[in-house]
């Protein structure tokens, strides 16, 4: 698990193309409903290590958000192929995070 927010965010199209389960978390390190998160994907996660997780520093001018349509932090969406298979906004159990996470890494 990333545990902290990438300085720099990848672009749309290298999102795009990534090919491998991906989690993409969108939040901010001020952002208390993100803090309190951090534990359930933490489990989640712990049970899939296949799959690839990008923590970005959300915020209004960055793009990648809000080619996403990020409104509320934080904001996971879960990708297979690149493409969208799941979206969790504000996730407060981690059996949530874990049945989202299973839909794009089925045998972890």
């Amino acid at each position: 698990m990333q545990t902290d927010y990438a300085e720099a965010e990848p672009t749309r199209a290298e999102v795009d193309a990534l090919q491998e389960p991906t989690l993409l978390e969108f939040g901010s390190p001020t952002c208390g409903h993100c803090r309190r998160a951090q534990p359930l994907i933490a489990a989640a996660l712990a049970a899939h290590p296949r799959v690839r997780h990008l923590k970005i520093a959300d915020a209004s001018r960055q793009r990648l958000g809000r080619s996403f349509g990020v409104k509320l932090w934080p904001t996971l969406v879960l990708l297979a192929g690149g493409k969208e298979v799941a979206r969790l906004v504000r996730p407060v159990e981690a059996g949530d995070i874990g049945k989202a996470l299973a839909a794009i890494d089925p045998a972890p």
